[in-house]
Formats: structure tokens, C-alpha cells, sequence
């Protein structure tokens, strides 16, 4: 059928345009965003797809040489070379101790900041691997699959993360915020939200504010939602 999702190359859903369009909505009026409640994760886009260009190019601006024009806005391919050199000191220790977490997340840190998020990721798989009951280290690379466009990884993540802490609220925000912009999943969003807000009573009163007034703005939508189709089918 016409209003049915699709498939996109990447085996993730496409989404029909009224549900991005009522989600996107949601989440510019709450400055949604990864991270949120922890302020642990660095900004980046709030979609898989305005990852690959959206924000990249200013993250190493202000490296680049004097002889380029101020406005001169760098390549894809620049931010990676300066996220290589920023990287370069890590990444001649992890030689000699590939398994350091510590290193892996700061190296994993530096490209996630400049939006390179499949080298992001790979350090951060790398760390996990390394610490797999280590919760925060799992949400990481969640983040990061999920900038990369890989939203059934980074859910996954997040699940595993849960099987270790089910009360985290990271990994609970961060799981409903996905499952709301990746998939339009509105249900299964405020599932993770209210399991957040039941076993996280100590939420400061803003935080916990924000997630009251995301989970009613999903439940109108929602509730229009099934108003629009039983209209529909009368």
C-alpha cells in the first residue's frame, strides 16, 4: 500500500513523510537529543542521514591553515585527517596496549566529535569488547551506530545495556529516543520512558520534566493518530 513504510538499502525502515514530519516536530520542540540526560555524549545531527554531512565540516574549522578563506568550509575527507592527527598520539599507545578502554573511548571521543562515526565506532566496539558489563561504554557505541545510520545496532546495544542495568537512565532515554526518530516507533518509546521515570525516582525535576513532556506530546500524536484512521474507516 502507498502509506506503508519501506525498506531502505540498509535493512532499516523507511518512514512514511506525515510520521517524520510529526517526529521531527517532537523532537526540535524538546531539543531531543542523545545523551540527554547524562550530557556524557558529544552534539551531532539528530537523524542517521544528516550525520554523513550535517555539522562535520565546522568540528575542524578552526584547525585549518590561515591560508584558506574564513568562510572556507572544510571537506569530509579534512575533518578526517584532523581527526587522524588529534587521534595520532592514541593510537601510537594502543599499539602497545590494544586493549586499554580507556584509550579506546578518548580515541573512539575524538571522531565522534568530528562526526566520523564509523571510526568512533569501531574504538568504541573495540572498548566494549574489552569491558562488556561496562553500561556507559555500551551506550556509547549505541550513540555511535546510531549516527552512523545503524539503528538496529545501536537498540541492540542499548538492550544489552539494559540486561546489565535495567534501571540505567541513559541507556533508557537514549533507547526510547531511538526507537522514536529511527523506527517512529511512538509505543515503544514511551515503554522505555516510563520504565526511565518508574525506576529513576531521583531525576531532577527538569530532566524528568523533559521526558513527561515528550512522552505527552508522543501520546497526542498518537492519540490523532487513531482518531485520523477510525474517521478513515467509517
Amino acid at each position: 500500500m502507498a502509506n506503508e513504510s519501506t525498506t531502505a538499502s540498509t535493512g532499516s525502515p523507511r518512514l512514511p513523510a506525515a510520521q517524520v514530519y510529526w517526529i521531527a516536530s517532537i523532537c526540535l520542540a524538546a531539543g531531543l537529543a542523545i545523551g540527554y540526560l547524562t550530557g556524557g555524549s558529544p552534539s551531532a545531527p539528530s537523524t542517521p542521514a544528516m550525520a554523513a554531512t550535517a555539522g562535520a565540516p565546522h568540528a575542524a574549522q578552526g584547525a585549518m591553515s590561515g591560508g584558506h578563506a574564513a568562510n572556507h568550509v572544510p571537506s569530509l575527507e579534512e575533518v578526517k585527517r584532523e581527526a587522524d592527527k588529534q587521534a595520532g598520539l592514541l593510537l601510537e599507545k594502543l599499539k602497545t596496549d590494544p586493549n586499554n578502554t580507556t584509550l579506546l573511548v578518548q580515541a573512539g571521543d575524538v571522531y565522534y566529535r568530528s562526526h566520523q562515526f564509523g571510526d568512533a565506532t569501531a574504538y568504541y566496539d573495540r572498548a566494549v569488547k574489552a569491558d562488556p558489563k561496562n553500561v556507559a561504554l555500551r551506550t556509547k557505541l549505541a550513540s555511535s551506530l546510531y549516527r552512523s545510520g545503524d539503528v538496529d545496532g545501536a537498540i541492540a546495544e542499548l538492550n544489552q545495556a539494559l540486561r546489565y542495568d535495567p534501571k540505567d537512565a541513559n541507556s533508557l532515554f537514549n533507547l526510547g529516543t531511538i526507537r522514536l526518530q529511527g523506527k517512529g516507533d511512538g509505543r515503544g518509546a514511551l515503554a522505555a520512558w516510563r520504565q526511565l521515570l518508574k525506576s529513576n525516582p531521583q531525576l531532577s525535576p527538569d530532566r524528568k520534566a523533559t521526558v513527561q513532556k515528550l512522552m505527552a506530546d508522543v501520546m497526542t500524536t498518537l492519540g490523532n493518530q487513531r482518531g485520523t484512521e477510525g474517521a478513515r474507516k467509517q
